[in-house]
């Protein structure tokens, strides 16, 4: 149901017997797979890749997937974003033997332009090394050291491709306070309220 709805695709869940259509949605400006090199070529079939990923895990409470989810800068065009996200995608996450899904959206922003913005939805284990399959569960794709070096890495990767496209913009991954300005941090507002005040 997640990789329906993050790439607007219509997916049967074979574990439930239920189908999943999300084609009629608006925002996803395009959708992709990257896999190792190791991996079968069913391992691009979305479809196929997350009934095989949910019948993998035995527990009620399995954790199948994870997500990130990233900003993308206004000034960049689609075809830059698609280069941006591939390219962290492939170095953290691909690297490590994961297979990821990509959905990059681009929904309205509150001030009224657009908020592109990529789901990354990432296999917990990796391909093993014959492709076949998979192996045991990455645990380091839970540490909070890890989540801290893919923001330190994402903020390089825009910064590049800012540079790339000869904006002179460029982004900080972390915190006000430990930039050491003065600024208020703004208030992050519900989507349900957002909705509503768009309504």
């Amino acid at each position: 149901a997640a990789a329906a709805y993050r790439s607007g695709d219509k997916l049967l869940d074979a574990r439930h017997r239920r189908a999943h259509d999300y084609r009629p949605r608006s925002g996803v400006a395009a959708s992709f797979i990257l896999t190792p090199p190791q991996a079968c070529g069913w391992m691009a079939e979305r479809e196929t890749l997350w009934n095989a990923c949910e019948a993998i895990e035995r527990r009620k409470d399995s954790c199948v997937a994870r997500e990130l989810e990233v900003a993308l800068p206004r000034e960049l065009s689609l075809d830059a974003h698609i280069a941006l996200v591939t390219g962290f995608v492939l170095e953290q996450l691909v690297s490590r033997g994961v297979v990821a899904d990509v959905a990059i959206h681009q929904g309205p922003a509150r001030d009224g332009g657009t908020n592109p913005h990529a789901h990354i939805l990432f296999t917990t284990r990796p391909v093993l090394k014959n492709g076949s399959g998979f192996g045991k569960k990455d645990r380091g794709l839970e540490r909070r050291e890890t989540l801290a070096q893919w923001r330190a890495s994402w903020r390089d990767h825009v910064n590049r491709a800012l540079e790339a496209a000869g904006e002179t913009a460029r982004v900080d991954h972390r915190t006000l306070a430990r930039q050491g300005s003065a600024r208020t941090p703004e208030p992050t507002l519900n989507r349900r309220l957002l909705a509503m005040e768009q309504r």
